[in-house]
Order: C-alpha cells, then sequence, then structure tokens
C-alpha cells in the first residue's frame, strides 16, 4: 500500500487543515494534562503531516508500519525520529507525555483482539499522567455500504483522479481506491484496498479501560470523526 501514492499524499490530502487540528488536539490534550511540554509519539504518523505542528509544543516522534510514508516524513521533518513498526506491536523503549492515533487509522488494526493490543501498547508507552489520544473510524450505524467518492487534484503537471466506493462485510469496512495519475512523464493507474474495523464506540472505551486508562470522549472531536482520551492514573 501506498507505494505509488505516497509521493502524493500530500497533495491529495491537501484540504485538510492539519494545523487546525493540531490546535483542537491540543486543547484536548491541556484540558487532562495542564502541564505543557514533553514527549510525544504520534502512532501511524503517515508522513507527518500533523507531526509538523505539534513539533513547536513538544519533543516528537511518529511510528508507521508503511517504508515509504516514512520517508516522505523524514524528508519533510529531518532531525525527527520516526520508527518503522506496527501499532499492535511496539517497544520503543522510552515513554512519552502524549501518544496520538490520529486520521482513523485506528480502524485499520481490523479486530477487537488487535485493538485491545494496539491500545495496550501505546498506554505502556504513556508516562503517569500521561495522555492518549485516538481518533476513531465509522461504528457500524455510521457507515454508508454503496456511498461513492470521488477526489481529484488539479495542478499544472500533476492531474489525479481518484475514485472508490464503499462496502462492508460483518464488521469490517473496505474500499478499493482507484488512482489515475497524469504527470508530464505518463498517466498511470494503480489500485489500494484498505479494510478497516468498524467498533462501536463502546469498544474503544473498553480497551482504553482494559489498559489502565481513564477514557473520555468527545463527539465532535478534530474535524467530526469524534476523539477519545485515555488518562493514565
Amino acid at each position: 500500500m501506498y507505494d505509488v501514492t505516497a509521493r502524493f499524499y500530500d497533495k491529495i490530502y491537501a484540504f485538510k487543515d492539519y494545523q487546525a487540528e493540531a490546535e483542537r488536539l491540543l486543547g484536548f490534550i491541556r484540558g487532562l494534562r495542564p502541564k505543557p511540554g514533553g514527549r510525544l509519539l504520534d502512532v501511524a504518523c503517515g508522513t507527518g503531516a500533523h507531526v509538523v505542528h505539534l513539533r513547536g509544543h513538544y519533543e516528537v516522534e511518529g511510528l508507521d508500519l508503511s517504508a515509504v510514508m516514512l520517508e516522505a516524513a523524514r524528508k519533510k521533518l529531518p532531525g525527527v525520529a520516526f520508527h518503522e513498526a506496527d501499532m499492535t506491536d511496539f517497544e520503543l523503549g522510552r515513554r512519552f507525555d502524549v501518544v496520538t492515533c490520529l486520521f482513523s487509522s485506528i480502524g485499520y488494526v481490523v479486530t477487537g483482539d488487535a485493538l485491545h493490543r494496539a491500545v495496550g501498547c501505546m498506554a505502556r508507552h504513556l508516562v503517569p499522567d500521561g495522555v492518549l489520544a485516538l481518533e476513531p473510524w465509522f461504528t457500524p450505524a455510521t457507515w454508508r455500504q454503496g456511498t461513492v467518492h470521488l477526489l481529484t487534484v488539479d495542478e499544472p503537471e500533476l492531474k489525479i483522479a481518484r475514485a472508490s466506493t464503499s462496502f462492508s462485510e460483518g464488521r469490517l469496512s473496505y474500499f478499493d481506491l482507484h488512482y489515475l495519475v497524469a504527470t508530464p512523464g505518463g498517466t498511470e493507474h494503480c489500485v489500494e484496498r484498505h479494510e478497516m474495523g468498524l467498533f462501536e464506540r463502546e469498544e474503544i472505551v473498553g480497551a482504553l479501560r482494559a489498559a489502565g486508562l481513564e477514557p473520555s470522549y468527545d463527539a465532535e472531536g478534530l474535524d467530526g470523526r469524534g476523539l477519545h482520551l485515555g488518562l493514565k492514573r
């Protein structure tokens, strides 16, 4: 996944206001942990778009499973430590004041067992009174099967059309992102399959509690997807 599209990822999501999301995130964190600064780990950091706006407030690090996304993040943020690892099973040997998992990336764990492993792993990387911020994917009730989507990028030497249809099977949501990418060197087509678990809000709250965190939830969150917070007492 992302082998072709990682180099265009920030173009595709240029509409997303990462700075405003980071500012809202900081507000939620300060509500639970007034002490400023410290260390922050962004899990499933992608190209580091949130990290760019958080590094002025924390000593930041990132973690992602995709080597090509991390390559883009390192070019954007030289000097920042980025780790290639699975969110369900990693050990960095140090603890953080804040751990984040944003843009609904938690959905990629797919199963309830993996959800507990991922949240537990993130919680173990928190210092006492540390905060985990987790942005959820759709719930089974809010997912809409059969919806069609189109996203475009229109620049003088870059044209992208991304089309997809949303499907589900039980508690699994899935969609194939079909890309047409045109540059002066030619036009290419690629397909990315995305599969994400549909978790009830109570399931994520349960995973936070099981990991020893005190849960709270804001229905609006950073951009309308909601936000789960876990405080490590």
